[in-house]
């Protein structure tokens, strides 16, 4: 999976106001020692009477075999507000991977949507209006590994409100990206430079 810099842990506050949040979009990578840890979800949140609910509602009803979409929950039956949606960047074709990804990787969205709240990533008072659609990366290695499930929870946890906070910052800013586009590796291309892959 992507190697990331490290950076700082400080987190930056979140400008909250009273406008509509159409549609906003925030991505994060969190990785443990073992590349199964990875977590990389992509987020769009947005009001739920704008393009992101209707994206929601249209995902819901359009299952297709492989690639399940599904609600965050803490267990049965406790749907996480925002409301949050779940879909798989890999196609799903084993029932231990399935097990994997709905079990700990959905219960961590989950809690990583209620951390964003806590933390007044997400305003509180808007949690009835907005929806999330998190694209989740569980690598596909992980049926052959014996995984530490509390290690891909933290790693899931950990990345989802990292990426709701990115995406409520709208960050990376464009000053950031700007100034620092030549000096910003993508790791898999380096690795293709080099001959690596």
């Amino acid at each position: 999976m992507a190697k990331k810099k490290p950076q700082s842990s400080k987190k930056k506050s979140v400008r909250i106001d009273n406008r509509r949040i159409v549609l906003r979009t925030g991505e994060a990578l969190v990785e443990a020692e073992d590349a199964w840890s990875a977590a990389e979800p992509e987020v769009v949140i947005g009001e739920l009477d704008g393009p992101v609910g209707y994206a929601i509602a249209n995902l819901i009803a359009n299952q297709v075999k492989g690639h399940t979409k599904v609600f965050a929950i803490l267990n049965s039956d406790v749907q996480v507000r925002p409301a949050t949606l779940m879909v798989s960047k890999v196609t799903v074709e084993n029932s231990r991977y399935t097990n994997i990804l709905m079990g700990t990787v959905q219960a961590a969205i989950a809690h990583g949507v209620l951390d964003a709240v806590r933390e007044n990533i997400i305003p509180r008072r808007k949690v009835n209006e907005l929806g999330i659609i998190v694209s989740v990366w569980l690598d596909p290695s992980i049926v052959k590994e014996n995984y530490d499930p509390a290690v891909l929870f933290n790693t899931n946890r950990e990345a989802t409100t990292k990426a709701i906070e990115k995406a409520m910052n709208h960050a990376p800013t464009i000053d950031w990206l700007l100034k620092n586009q030549s000096t910003t590796e993508h790791y898999f291309h380096q690795l293709a430079l080099d001959g690596k892959l």
